[in-house]
Parts: C-alpha cells; structure tokens; sequence
C-alpha cells in the first residue's frame, strides 16, 4: 500500500479548518445546511488525517534524537521511534480507507424490490424468504422498513413486494444485495425428496433526499383500480389504488393503500425514484464502465449469491466467499457478516485502484 503523502493529508486539514471557519462567519441558512454536511463527513477524515501527520513528525524527531549525542535520550527515543512505526501502517490504511471516494448516494434512503423468479411457487415462497431476511436486518439496524406494494404468491411468498428502507446509511450497506439470488432446496409439496432450483431477483434503488426530476403532465397516465388484502378480498369499495405509468420509459409505479391521495403521492415518488436511477446510470458513464469489474455491479442478470438449504450452504459469487450458516443469514441475523464482507472486498480494489494511479 503506497504512503499517503503528507500535501495529501494536509489538503484535508486545511478544508476541514476552512469549513469550520466559514460556518462561524456565515448567517445564510442555505449555506449553513451545506457546510455542516460537509464538516460532518470531513471531521473523521480531518481527525485522522491530523493523527497521522502528528505520528510522522514525532517519528522523524524521534529519529533525529537517536541518532543524538545523548545516549539516555537516544534510548528513550528508540522506544519512542519503534512504537510510533508500530502503529503507522494501521493508522495509515485507516485514513486510506477514508479518503476512498464514496458513492454519493451511500447515505440515501432505498426502495427494495423483491420478486420471484424462475421456479413458480417455490420461487414466490424465496422472495417472501428474502424480504422477511431484509426486514429483520433493516430492523437490527433500527431502520424502518414501509411496504409500499404487494404481489402475493398463490400458496405463501411473494411474487413481487415493493418497500422503502430509510435510516442511517441504507444504500451504503444495501447496494451489494442487488441481482439475481438462487435457492436450491426441497420443497414441502416435492413428496420425492428432490432438490428443486428457483430464483428472485432484488434491486436496490437510492432515494435520495431531494429529488429534482421534473415530470409533465403529459407524459404519464394515471388509472386507478380497486385496493385489494389478503386473500383477494377488497380492503374498501372504492378505487382508491393508484398506478402510473411514464409514458416516454413504460415505468409503471403503483401503490394500493386506503387513501387515494396518498397512493397518487406515494406512486409518483416511486416515479421520481425510479426515473433518478435511470438518470444517474446514464449520466455517469464512468460508473457504468466501472460496473463491470465491481461487485455489486446492481446488474439485475448477475446472479450474486446461491442459498443451498441441504448442505445450510450460503455462497456469494462475487467474491467467492461461502459460509455454512444459511438459517441465520436468512433469518437477518448473520447477513451483516456477508455484507461486511462485500464492503471489504469493495475497498480492497478501491486502494489497489489508488495504488496504481498513484
């Protein structure tokens, strides 16, 4: 890992100091808002990067009194030299870590879509298995997870679920979970024990704060049809549920709650979300390029990870890592390990990146 250099570093001090200094003289509320989010994302980076710098120009003078006259002194500063160079590398991969540029949206807000895929029922009962995995994580998390619209299976499950996750750091975390996941396992009507293969497909969408896409009039149509609960009976009499289609794209939003106002608002938010992700997919070549050696490209065709029930086998193809505790990662208690492990994976080739461009 190459060394940090020291202009590097002290370019973030000197940011951090200024943006501290400007919200101090400032009165514009506007401005306030914007220098404050940016103070809070600089102050682990700036504290660090400060921590660093000082290490360095303790080693170098601990060094220099090494080599001194004064053999006590020179003892002492040898203790002094070997335990400051005993803790640069970590500190050092620390601040690399934290330099490594973040995907605007990490801290967004999502819109979780889970739906079966090739498998029939068996494949409606995964999806319903991976949002009940999901929600419990999102709960571990305390985040909050609001169902927006739902597809159910014809014997339990779901052929297609549709909610909002909001908290801290969702898409951060949540993005990697995008793709194809496959189940292989025997189903409870399979009276010959079989092992049966289906699949269902997640993507995680930003929704970001404020979003500023403009949609004509013109260029959607709004039906409205009767809301339905379980079991196919009606939940009221009227037709309150709402769907959109945008026209010039075909993306269709939907949302089925009571109140046929808030469905209008809630479909055209999930618009505004979906159009947002077409629009940052399209905009940012760079990114799309660099998909396609990243995990958790978001590629809903990529299969990412194989769930084996027999052998209580989760494998995640991406990084080739496989773990022998299905039941509690699809539960959500141990999902956070296989995250954690796609995020590591993640900043490895972001520093190996840095590396070469250094």
């Amino acid at each position: 890992m190459a060394s940090i250099p020291n202009t590097r570093l002290e370019q973030v001090v000197d940011r951090f100091d200024e943006v501290e200094a400007r919200m101090g003289a400032t009165t514009d509320s506007d401005e306030i808002v914007a220098l404050s989010k940016e103070h809070a994302d600089l102050k682990p980076v700036a504290d660090q990067a400060k921590l660093l710098l000082d290490l360095r120009a303790e080693l170098k003078d601990a060094e220099a009194m090494m080599n001194g006259a004064d053999k006590d002194m020179a003892e002492l500063a040898a203790d002094e030299f070997y335990e400051i160079k005993e803790r640069l590398p970590a500190l050092e991969k620390e601040v690399q870590l934290l330099l490594i540029p973040k995907d605007v949206d990490d801290k967004a807000d999502i819109v979780l879509e889970v739906r079966a895929g090739t498998g029939g029922d068996e494949a409606a009962l995964f999806a319903g298995d991976l949002f009940r995995m999901y929600s419990r994580y999102a709960q571990l998390q305390g985040w909050k997870v609001e169902v927006i619209s739902i597809s159910e299976g014809d014997v339990g499950g779901y052929k297609e679920i549709i909610a909002t996750i909001s908290g801290d750091g969702v898409f951060g975390r949540l993005k990697w979970e995008s793709g194809v996941h496959r189940v292989q396992r025997v189903p409870e009507t399979e009276s010959g024990g079989r092992i049966h293969t289906s699949a269902a497909t997640v993507a995680v969408l930003p929704a970001p704060e404020n979003i500023e896409i403009e949609v004509r009039q013109e260029d959607i149509r709004i039906d409205t049809m009767r809301s339905s609960g379980a079991g196919g009976q009606h939940v009221n009499t009227t037709d309150s549920a709402v769907r959109i289609t945008h026209l010039p794209t075909g993306i269709v939003t939907t949302s089925s709650e009571k109140s046929q106002h808030v469905n209008r608002d809630k479909a055209m938010e999930q618009l505004k979300i979906r159009l947002y992700e077409r629009e940052r997919e399209e905009k940012d070549s760079a990114r799309a390029e660099a998909r396609k050696d990243q995990i958790g490209s978001g590629d809903r065709s990529q299969k990412v990870r194989t769930y084996n029930f027999p052998e209580n086998r989760v494998s995640d193809h991406r990084i080739n890592l496989t773990l022998y505790a299905l039941d509690k990662i699809i539960a959500g208690d141990k999902l956070e390990e296989v995250i954690t492990s796609l995020i590591a994976e993640d900043q490895a080739r972001k520093l190996a990146a840095m590396d070469e461009n250094a």
